[in-house]
């Protein structure tokens, strides 16, 4: 078996379960700051953080185990990364008056969109790679990572309505690191003959034609 998916071994603590329990409190925490600070701003545009981010705290404290769970430092890395960038965002200011509306409706679209690929997967859902389920109905019939799309239209709606260099910047690392943690996911979900299939089905990661 690959080394990026690992069954525990009686009596290790440096197990997937753990490592999917360490992963949830982390996720908890972080949401945590990330309602405080939400709080402490006068940007009223702020309290929008919380409607998508929340939904990664749900869905990851609601998840199916797994012990085919990528155990590779690398892969925990890149999607603690791509995972963290939301919830590290700082309320800034709103960029123009003028892109409000289009902030909003950004913001709507991408949050109803990610949200269907989060009803879909359900207790699939995961932050680190790993196989809960292999998914090709609503929104994956279209492209393999539509939970991811509708993170990234979100996040650019985050950037008109709540500006500030600092948050540029991580939603730079973040996509860098969500790319490589794509990568790393299909390594993993590729060991599953069914995902193999559903790969051949839908040829587009994120953009049809593009990735």
């Amino acid at each position: 078996m690959d080394s990026t998916a690992v069954e525990s071994k009686p009596g290790s603590w440096l197990s997937p379960a753990f490592a999917d329990r360490a992963e949830q409190v982390a996720i908890v925490i972080l949401w945590a700051f990330l309602a405080w600070r939400v709080d402490l701003s006068d940007n009223p545009w702020a309290p929008l953080l919380l409607v998508s981010e929340s939904t990664i705290a749900f869905f990851t404290l609601i998840r199916r185990p797994t012990t085919r769970l990528s155990m590779r430092l690398g892969d925990w890395m890149l999607a603690m990364t791509a995972t963290c960038a939301g919830l590290l965002i700082v309320p800034g200011y709103v960029l123009s008056e003028s892109l409000v509306t289009i902030g909003v409706l950004l913001f709507i679209g991408g949050n109803l969109f990610q949200l269907w690929a989060k009803l879909v997967l359900r207790r699939s859902f995961g932050v680190a790679p790993a196989n809960r389920g292999v998914k090709i109905s609503g929104p994956y019939k279209y492209v393999r990572h539509p939970m991811y799309v509708g993170y990234g239209i979100v996040h650019v709606s985050l950037l008109l309505l709540m500006f500030m260099p600092i948050n540029l910047l991580i939603y730079a690392i973040g996509w860098w690191a969500q790319i490589l943690r794509i990568k790393a996911e299909e390594r993993v979900l590729s060991q599953d003959p069914a995902y193999g299939e559903y790969m051949k089905q839908v040829k587009w990661r994120l953009i049809p034609g593009v990735f």
